[in-house]
């Protein structure tokens, strides 16, 4: 299992809707509104480093009022 943040820029006033929407996509397991220069943070999961990126490419960065995301994948040193 890989887990990663994703930062999210949105467009002003997109915060809480995008946090919504994407907290109803499958395996998002937590979308916040935050402060500071990202609007939203994502805690999700998947099977596979690429079925991450595939569900952040076609389902995340799909929601209307995004304008930039930063994927962090979760590393255990």
């Amino acid at each position: 299992m890989v887990q990663a943040y994703i930062l999210i820029q949105t467009e002003v006033g997109k915060a809480s809707a995008v946090a919504e929407v994407i907290s109803s996509i499958p395996g998002v397991i937590m979308a916040e509104d935050v402060t500071g220069p990202y609007d939203v943070i994502v805690r999700a999961q998947a099977d596979t480093v690429d079925e991450l990126g595939r569900m952040v490419v076609a389902k995340v960065q799909q929601v209307d009022g995004i304008t930039r995301t930063l994927t962090c994948p979760v590393v255990h040193l």
